[in-house]
């Protein structure tokens, strides 16, 4: 059950010049919940994460994860998240057990215990069959699956996932959603799923934050989202109908 904050924002901004790419953020996620971060391209969602991260410090206003501020304890908010990129980078002369091998070591992890991590996140996002496979081989979706693994072999409490089913195909993307459900129910993580898919959003988050221009103009669950844009009786509705309601209220 969602316990204590793992994410909490107050006011948050970061502008760059002129432009505000982040606009007084009030952003909470649960601890053990699968919140979906949505919005298109360029909402400021990755900039929240960098900040969250500890990766680029705000403007103004204040992040906090469980507890931490990230731009005073950058190194202690990094061991508690694991970061999957949209475009993960991995070294395609290297099989998968190679490189969780080396990523084990930079995390400064003891061998034994770094080949038991990684079986066993091999296994959890089904590669352990390709283990052996040169990277340069995967396709898309097994790089992204490979990404997942490397969150998992860090053991992190909250998973920051950025785009990760863009460019797969329905297999591909079946699959990683299907990892992604497992994430909280068997790992105990919580999970910040950026994305502008809609349909994937509602399939596997418990809640949801909208984010359009910088702004963050909804969060809840789908029911609350649904009544606050269409009262009481519109569980008809979708995500999509209901993010398009707000996006066209914010950008009249």
């Amino acid at each position: 059950m969602p316990g204590q904050p793992a994410i909490q924002t107050q006011e948050l901004c970061k502008r760059y010049g002129a432009q505000v790419a982040v606009d007084r953020l009030n952003l909470s996620v649960a601890e053990g919940e699968v919140f979906g971060f949505l919005g298109p391209n360029g909402a400021g969602k990755t900039t929240t994460l960098l900040m969250l991260l500890g990766l680029t410090e705000p403007s103004s206003g204040t992040a906090r994860v469980f507890g931490l501020d990230p731009r005073r304890q950058p190194i202690r908010v990094k061991r508690q998240i694991g970061y999957l990129q949209e475009n993960m980078g991995f070294y395609r002369d290297l099989d998968a057990r190679q490189m969780l091998d080396f990523i084990a070591e930079l995390n400064g992890l003891p061998a034994k215990e770094a080949g038991e991590r990684a079986r066993a996140a091999l296994r959890a996002v089904g590669l352990a069959e390709e283990a052996g496979k040169k990277i340069g081989a995967y396709s898309r979706g097994m790089r992204q699956r490979l990404g997942l693994a490397e969150v998992l072999l860090k053991q992190p409490r909250i998973a920051f996932l950025d785009e990760p089913t863009i460019g797969l195909d329905p297999d591909g993307t079946a699959r990683m959603l299907e990892v992604i459900e497992r994430l909280t129910r068997e790992h105990g993580m919580t999970v910040l799923l950026c994305s502008h898919l809609l349909e994937q959003v509602e399939r596997v988050c418990t809640r949801i934050g909208i984010m359009i221009t910088g702004r963050l103009v909804a969060q809840g669950t789908l029911a609350e989202l649904r009544t606050a844009k269409f009262g009481v009786g519109g569980e008809e509705y979708t995500l999509e109908q209901i993010y398009l309601r707000y996006f066209r209220e914010s950008t009249a």
